[in-house]
């Protein structure tokens, strides 16, 4: 009796660590995929636990995480012939644990040759202006290129990205260079505009100011107590063009006038009574310095008389020479 309780006590030990032996424990992140006597079975294993066949099957857990990839920097040529280094990024993970452990033999590997190829591929075909401004296109045809033959091994990628563009010394200069001038052209256009709508303003307002006068007066005093409220000592008068050129017609018109009323004997007239000298007549009776004569035979500065205009000999001259 006591023999036979001792068997099935080793007996059901024997269960025990056999079945102990055949539990697997799956984590959440992983998914569990089983070969029986090296084939494997059609589905995978969920998260928790799991029982194998002891010594016959064998299970491999496959990381359905995402996985971060970064590609190492590879160094080509554009397609307008720059020569740049480009790095980026590859985020995929496991959508069929099966293939991913039948198909390859390491899929992260596999994963990242493949990006490292297709990123001097689409370096080759872009130009450096669409490495520099324009990525989004270039990273879904680089996460279409990765994908394709990723999709076999049971792999799926969520998304590349292209993080840094190396470019030469030289060209960092040049694209410098050309910047600057680029900025210089813009301000150049912006003044010159600015310039001209200042010009059509001031155009139309010295139209206003043309047809209506009383506006430029406005306009000036306006000036005026403009300067004259930053305390200086000095204050500045414009003083109009139009009233010289006014003066200098009244000039012209006066002299013409004279010339149309003076003698024929030589002598200047002096209009209204003013003094002529240099033996000129004076009309009205003024008196005439040096001697000349009034043509109304008024006396003369030395007290000489005068005949029509003509200077007679002083008595006091004559006297003394005698």
């Amino acid at each position: 009796m006591e023999g036979a309780v001792t068997g099935f006590v080793a007996l059901v030990v024997c269960v025990l660590v056999v079945l102990r032996s055949g539990m697997r424990i799956v984590n959440q992140v992983e998914r569990g995929v089983v070969f029986r006597l090296g084939k494997a079975l059609p589905g995978h294993r969920q998260p928790g636990i799991t029982f194998l066949v002891p010594f016959v099957d064998r299970m491999r857990k496959v990381n359905v995480q995402v996985v971060t990839l970064p590609i190492p920097t590879q160094e080509g040529i554009t397609r307008d012939n720059v020569s740049v280094k480009v790095d980026a990024v590859v985020y995929f993970r496991v959508v069929d644990p099966v293939r991913a452990a039948i198909e390859v033999q390491d899929y992260v590997f596999a994963v990242g040759q493949v990006a490292q190829s297709s990123l001097r591929s689409i370096i080759g075909k872009s130009d450096l202006d669409d490495l520099l401004s324009d990525r989004e296109r270039l990273h879904e045809g680089l996460a279409l290129m990765i994908d394709s033959p990723a999709a076999g091994w049971g792999v799926h990628i969520d998304r590349v990205e292209i993080k840094d563009v190396q470019l030469p010394e030289s060209l960092k200069r040049s694209m410098s260079r050309q910047a600057e001038a680029e900025r210089e052209r813009r301000a150049r256009v912006i003044t010159a505009d600015g310039e001209f709508q200042a010009a059509q303003q001031l155009a139309n307002a010295s139209r206003i100011m043309a047809d209506t006068p009383e506006a430029m007066q406005l306009r000036l005093l306006q000036t005026v107590v403009e300067v004259a409220a930053e305390k200086n000592s000095t204050l500045v008068m414009p003083f109009p063009v139009e009233l010289l050129r006014y003066f200098d017609r009244a000039a012209r018109n006066l002299g013409a006038g004279s010339a149309d009323d003076a003698p024929g004997t030589g002598g200047s007239t002096a209009v209204g009574g003013s003094a002529a000298v240099g033996g000129s007549a004076a009309v009205g009776g003024s008196a005439a310095t040096d001697g000349s004569a009034a043509a109304g035979g008024s006396p003369t500065a030395h007290g000489s008389p005068a005949v029509h205009g003509e200077k007679l000999p002083d008595p006091r001259t004559q006297s003394s020479a005698s």
